[in-house]
């Protein structure tokens, strides 16, 4: 393990975020220039960077703002995208990932990062910081381009786990409703329930009993249950917290990228189509980039792993340096506002009779 020196500031002003280097398409260059755009906005925030010391060392040696402000911790197996969780739980240590989590683990860094094999994180995750006490799985929260008045909406669970019964989806929606409440400043969160339409006799068994849970909860907890909602609302401005199980969320996110990614393409067929719509594209090209930056995946990137007794972000396994320092900003703000903590405080609020699995 080696250290850069120069580290001026206290440990108490410090986050020091963890970052798996090794994780994501890109490779450690894309990551370790997310780290240095993340260290030009932020003084406060500091890194531990895990993969193969002399390769991340020379990557952080080309960067200025991060000198004085890296530690690289020697890691020098990597966890691919093709490698089954079950495998990586089996043989993880050594990994970057495997590195990183512990790092949350041991109390080095606040939150740990990573653009790696989604399944493998979590189940690393599961075993390395455990689960907070009343909950049976995990969900993976992500903010979602939305015409409310914050510009997003919380979505989750996006793929920790394709199941949730009904005390998993109260759950989900405590830790949305938290998650809602601390990073997008919303005091008294609106929460819906995803269902394939809004009439209270509609869906499946556990969406009728997790419907009356979460009403239940509404005033204890200090959120308003909007009930049921449908696709169209994920982003719409009716609610500020969607709750449904992995699978379909997983499906709704991905439906939601694969669109954005359809519509771009068809503007800038349609701008080129004759030399008027060039003409076109250039008069319009403000609002088209105002537009841009507004949906643009990057600058939201980060889904968060909700219910375990440390936070772990999960960047989007293709993210460049703009989508890496989105993900560590994210990160930074939620350990700035101490953030499981708080999430941990909501959950054990639960009635005991509501803990029961």
């Amino acid at each position: 393990m080696t250290a850069q020196t120069g580290q001026t500031q206290s440990h108490d002003e410090r986050i020091i975020i963890s970052v798996d280097a090794m994780g994501g398409d890109e490779g450690p260059a894309a990551i370790v220039a997310g780290c240095d755009v993340s260290a030009r906005k932020n003084p406060d925030v500091f890194f531990i960077l895990h993969g193969p010391e002399a390769e991340i060392s020379a990557l952080v040696a080309r960067r200025k703002s991060l000198q004085g402000r890296c530690e690289v911790r020697d890691a020098t197996d990597v966890v691919t995208m093709d490698d089954k969780p079950s495998q990586v739980v089996r043989n993880s240590k050594g990994t970057s990932m495997w590195s990183a989590i512990e790092a949350v683990r041991d109390g080095s860094a606040s939150v740990a990062v990573s653009c790696g094999n989604t399944g493998a994180l979590m189940a690393l995750s599961m075993i390395r910081l455990r689960k907070l006490p009343g909950v049976n799985r995990p969900a993976i929260a992500v903010l979602y381009p939305s015409s409310n008045q914050q510009g997003f909406n919380v979505l989750l669970d996006v793929g920790a786990d394709i199941k949730a019964d009904a005390d998993d989806l109260l759950r989900y929606a405590l830790m949305g409703m938290s998650y809602a409440r601390n990073g997008l400043d919303l005091p008294r969160p609106r929460v819906g329930l995803l269902n394939v339409g809004t009439e209270e006799h509609k869906g499946r068994t556990e969406l009728k009993e997790a419907f009356d849970l979460i009403k239940e909860q509404q005033d204890p907890a200090g959120f308003d249950f909007v009930g049921f909602v449908e696709g169209g609302d994920i982003s719409g401005d009716l609610c500020d917290v969607i709750v449904t199980d992995g699978f379909t969320g997983n499906v709704a996110i991905k439906t939601g990228e694969g669109t954005a990614n359809l519509v771009g393409n068809r503007l800038r067929e349609a701008f080129r189509y004759t030399p008027l719509s060039r003409l076109a594209s250039l008069l319009a090209y403000p609002s088209l980039r105002r537009l841009k930056k507004k949906i643009d995946p990057r600058r939201v990137n980060g889904g968060v792993f909700l219910g375990l007794n440390g936070t772990v972000v999960k960047s989007h396994g293709s993210a460049d340096a703009t989508g890496v320092s989105s993900a560590i900003k994210l990160a930074a703000q939620l350990a700035h506002i101490q953030f499981t903590d708080k999430l941990a405080a909501r959950v054990a609020g639960l009635p005991a009779e509501e803990k029961a699995q």
